[in-house]
């Protein structure tokens, strides 16, 4: 007998049949040749392509991207054990390529790669700071939170409160609010405050899950700054885009000789120099105030050689495929002005954090930058975002870092 399904149906283009056969979750709205029955915003839909049963996922006509699949087998039945079971297989993963110290400061899910799309979730010691982009994910939170808050106590993980850092304007496109504020379980006390103080690659910082960056704190350098720090020893640095002071603070912790942070924000900067003084760092560490590119092609002008490992980790210089022309050009930019600055055998880690800009793409422009500067690239290492950030082959948008250590010779 025929399986009756509960939900209606949307049938896709060849196009769109193609992109989900090869793995690849999204529909987009001009990608649906049909409509059965009532979709609903942020309930649940099957798609098929002709009489072909291909999966089924969150509806949202409010988004390009029209349905994100959350399944692609047909007896799954969407109740509370589906969602703990992702869950489960999230922690479970985490707990396996984050050992030890490493699980109690990491990304426990990061949608779409753990088939929770529009969902992030980043464990900073006992508090959760929760993002949330999609509409559907939106709808069953309750579900998930529990889940997540049950299995973590249930592994003997003690976690004192959920944050939800919802003020972000992707929301808008999904028909959400923007908010923030913590998330209220039933005779659960809230925590005191939003400031905790974590310890990553042995440097202690202090997170503000309410107003620091994205959801708190970039997880996703965390062994890109500990590569950072193994050949740091007796180094003069010089860290651009310093941020939170971290790659300078690993720098300064592996021995480096001197280091420099540099940030155009006055509250970054303060933000590292307090960074060092936690860890008793400041006294190899001073901090400038100044727009990078500036500071860049002043030094370059006196032709200063003060500095023998460069470090680059700029911001996305592109959130579209129409900037990336553009965002190639500011990346040359300040590769081809480190690498001038640096003396034959000097370091260079350099790095790119948007989707956008390809890893074919970012090496072409920094190999363009190594041959108008004159120089050879030695490379040393190739990396990408921490493994608690997991990437799907099928899924591009999930891998976005791309992050390279050369010597200049």
């Amino acid at each position: 007998m025929k399986q009756i399904r509960p939900y209606p149906k949307v049938i896709i283009s060849k196009k769109a049949e193609r992109s989900v056969r090869d793995g690849h979750p999204w529909i987009y709205g001009e990608e649906i040749r049909e409509t059965e029955g009532e979709p609903q915003n942020g309930g649940l839909v099957d798609v098929f392509a002709g009489n072909a049963f291909l999966g089924t996922g969150f509806y949202n006509n409010n988004s390009k991207i029209t349905v994100r699949l959350i399944s692609r087998n047909a007896n799954d039945v969407f109740d509370d054990r589906f969602w703990r079971r992702r869950v489960e297989y999230a922690i479970r993963y985490r707990k396996t390529v984050m050992p030890g110290g490493d699980f109690s400061c990491c990304r426990l899910i990061h949608g779409e790669a753990d088939q929770m799309p529009g969902l992030t979730v980043d464990r900073y010691g006992s508090i959760l700071s929760v993002q949330i982009t999609c509409l559907g994910m939106e709808l069953v939170k309750d579900t998930v939170y529990r889940a997540l808050w049950d299995v973590l106590k249930e592994i003997g993980e003690d976690i004192a409160g959920i944050f939800e850092r919802n003020d972000i304007a992707l929301r808008t496109k999904e028909g959400l609010q923007e908010y923030k504020g913590w998330y209220r379980f039933d005779g659960i006390p809230l925590p005191e405050s939003a400031v905790i103080e974590i310890c990553e690659n042995g440097i202690k910082y202090l997170v503000d899950v309410e107003n620091g960056q994205k959801t708190g704190f970039f997880l996703d350098q965390k062994y890109n700054r500990a590569a950072v720090a193994r050949i740091a020893k007796g180094k003069r640095v010089l860290d651009c885009f310093t941020h939170t002071g971290s790659f300078g603070l690993n720098a300064a912790l592996g021995g480096a000789e001197h280091v420099t942070c540099v940030d155009i924000s006055q509250q970054a900067i303060d933000m590292a120099r307090e960074n060092a003084i936690r860890n008793g760092l400041d006294g190899k560490m001073d901090f400038i105030c100044e727009d990078v590119f500036d500071l860049l092609t002043r030094l370059a002008e006196r032709k200063c050689k003060d500095f023998d490992f460069i470090i680059l980790d700029p911001p996305a210089f592109t959130k579209s495929r129409n900037t990336v022309q553009a965002a190639a050009r500011g990346y040359k930019e300040i590769n081809l002005k480190a690498m001038k600055l640096l003396p034959r055998g000097g370091y260079l880690a350099t790095c790119s954090c948007s989707h956008f800009m390809t890893d074919d793409l970012f090496r072409e422009v920094l190999a363009s930058a190594a041959k108008d500067a004159s120089v050879s690239l030695r490379q040393i290492e190739a990396r990408q975002q921490a493994p608690d950030h997991p990437i799907l082959w099928n899924v591009p948008e999930t891998g976005y870092l791309k992050f390279y250590i050369f010597q200049v010779v």
